[in-house]
């Protein structure tokens, strides 16, 4: 599977195919001595070629020797960015890459890489672009243009690959359909017939070195290295941890971190560009029973003995057949059941995914990343600032919401309520509003509002002012106030700001308690007491 796919990535990112077998061979065996992952296969993966060839589509022509530097040093870069996270233990940042987020993204690079793909799968010459309306628009133009021998072999090639997968799961299907057509191709002679063969390919293993740079080089690659630092960590961490739950071993963020990065700036030294852990392969790895990171270090010995053995094998490969292994690949990335269950759960996060999906389509990929990230958060915040909060009422002994539970019981003379949330400088006014709402709307009869504060898990110092104010005016119109299941934390932040001292307010251990106390006055204490008594002459006997 790497060797065709390692090929077909190479072609996405605008680099010559070799270069697609040189990421495959030292990020996998750094990744094997230092990650954490005993099943993650470590080489070139269709979304980071993508990010390269959108990071570096402005900057040099694709394939030319100013462009593989380039992809060079992004490659360092990238492993620098990584492995300084790690050193810093920001392997928490992958969880600021919420599930939609990461589905709009990938679905939409996913469309972007299969658009791409339909030139070479047609035969036809047209320019690449990172943005839907662009390649659309090439397309359209270049499609008069279509040859019919090359497209055939491209769908032909797609149908093998995709009937393979359905009815032969354990055959290796991208490299026998490479190997199939590469035979095909040579019998009949398709290149004399105008199908584009990959042609040469330089034998022998990488030279080792640096690329060559300059600070300006650095400046214009920090934003694409920072998105592929970020979303590759995602990919990895995301199928590691998928893996890690069927095995009995632990995967950890912060040392997947620096061994991605050491994988990548090691890499770079050996003429690899930008890598990461892989989907399809790791699943390979796992099916095919490995269980160790000596698995990588075989894969990579065979793509090295390719690189020096048996490059001209490949002369007579066509271009429409690795087009077609990337289109089947990338095809599983495109995640349509997602979407439509979100937006039957949550619209506000499924409007998030399709923002991303169309900033990424239309605009750029590491525009979609940061627009999305920006909405997550964005929600994220709105939702701590609007918790939800409900007025409960008595439903065979349970305090429920009334909303939800219209039968519900709700005396006339006590208003017992719920914010389900930190109290904070983000939502102090929409609690103030909220409670003062609800003493309005009890009126007159209203004489104790129970808060039940057991969902409460924190006051900050801007929540305990707002609360004070409140307290002071319901003391003011001859109302009481109890808190009712307040947590530790919670008691000892309004203790020591000195609620307990200017009175006016209660606690107690549930609602039930609070409205026993205020019924029969006295009552939940005697009946304490009494248990206390009781505890102390059971430890005395």
């Amino acid at each position: 599977m790497l060797i065709p796919q390692g090929m077909a990535y190479a072609m996405i990112a605008g680099l010559p195919l070799e270069y697609g077998l040189y990421a495959a061979l030292a990020p996998q065996i750094v990744y094997g001595v230092f990650g954490t992952s005993r099943h993650l296969a470590v080489g070139p993966v269709a979304m980071d070629s993508l990010l390269v060839a959108t990071g570096l589509g402005g900057l040099a022509l694709a394939g030319t020797d100013r462009y593989i530097e380039l992809a060079l040093l992004l490659s360092v870069m990238m492993g620098l960015m990584q492995w300084g996270m790690g050193m810093m233990r920001m392997g928490f940042l992958v969880h600021f890459l919420s599930k939609p987020v990461i589905s709009g993204f990938t679905t939409a690079a996913a469309l972007l890489i299969g658009l791409n793909q339909l030139p070479h799968l047609a035969g036809v010459a047209c320019e690449r672009s990172n943005r839907v309306h662009l390649v659309l628009g090439h397309l359209m133009d270049a499609a008069p243009a279509t040859q019919g021998l090359t497209l055939g072999v491209g769908l032909a090639a797609i149908g093998i690959l995709a009937g393979l997968k359905a009815w032969a799961p354990k055959v290796p299907a991208s490299l026998m359909v490479v190997l199939g057509s590469v035979a095909v191709s040579w019998g009949v002679g398709l290149e004399s017939r105008g199908v584009q063969v990959v042609g040469h390919i330089p034998s022998g293993l990488p030279a080792a070195g640096l690329p060559n740079w300059d600070v300006a080089d650095v400046n214009a690659l920090l934003p694409v290295a920072l998105t592929l630092a970020l979303v590759a960590f995602m990919e990895a961490i995301s199928v590691a941890k998928s893996v890690e739950e069927r095995h009995d071993y632990d995967v950890d963020p912060n040392q997947e971190l620096k061994a991605l990065g050491m994988a990548n700036v090691l890499g770079a030294f050996f003429q690899s560009y930008p890598t990461t852990g892989g989907f399809s392969r790791t699943a390979v790895t796992e099916q095919s029973g490995g269980k160790t990171p000596v698995t990588a270090w075989v894969a990579a010995t065979v793509v090295a003995l390719t690189l020096v053995l048996l490059t001209p094998l490949f002369h007579h490969l066509p271009n429409a057949v690795l087009a077609a292994v990337v289109l089947v690949a990338v095809a599983g990335l495109v995640d349509i059941r997602f979407p439509r269950k979100l937006w039957q759960q949550d619209k506000w996060e499924a409007g998030v995914l399709a923002i991303t999906l169309l900033v990424t389509l239309f605009v750029s990929l590491p525009s979609g990343m940061g627009v999305g990230v920006g909405l997550a958060l964005a929600l994220w915040i709105r939702q701590m600032m609007t918790p939800h909060h409900a007025i409960l009422g008595n439903v065979h002994g349970v305090h429920r919401n009334v909303e939800r539970f219209p039968e519900a019981v709700v005396l006339p003379e006590v208003l017992v309520v719920r914010y389900d949330g930190a109290l904070t400088f983000a939502n102090q006014s929409h609690f103030k509003r909220t409670l003062q709402a609800w003493v309005v709307r009890k009126g007159a009869p209203l004489q104790l509002i129970v808060i039940q504060a057991d969902t409460i898990s924190h006051i900050d110092a801007s929540a305990r002012a707002t609360f004070r104010n409140l307290l002071q005016d319901w003391r003011a119109a001859g109302l009481h106030v109890c808190l009712a299941g307040a947590i530790g934390p919670v008691r000892d932040s309004l203790a020591s700001d000195g609620f307990l001292d200017e009175g006016g307010i209660t606690f107690q251990l549930n609602v039930d308690d609070a409205l026993a106390e205020f019924e029969h006055p006295g009552s939940v204490s005697r009946r304490n007491q009494a248990m206390a008594q009781q505890h102390s002459s059971s430890g005395d006997s």
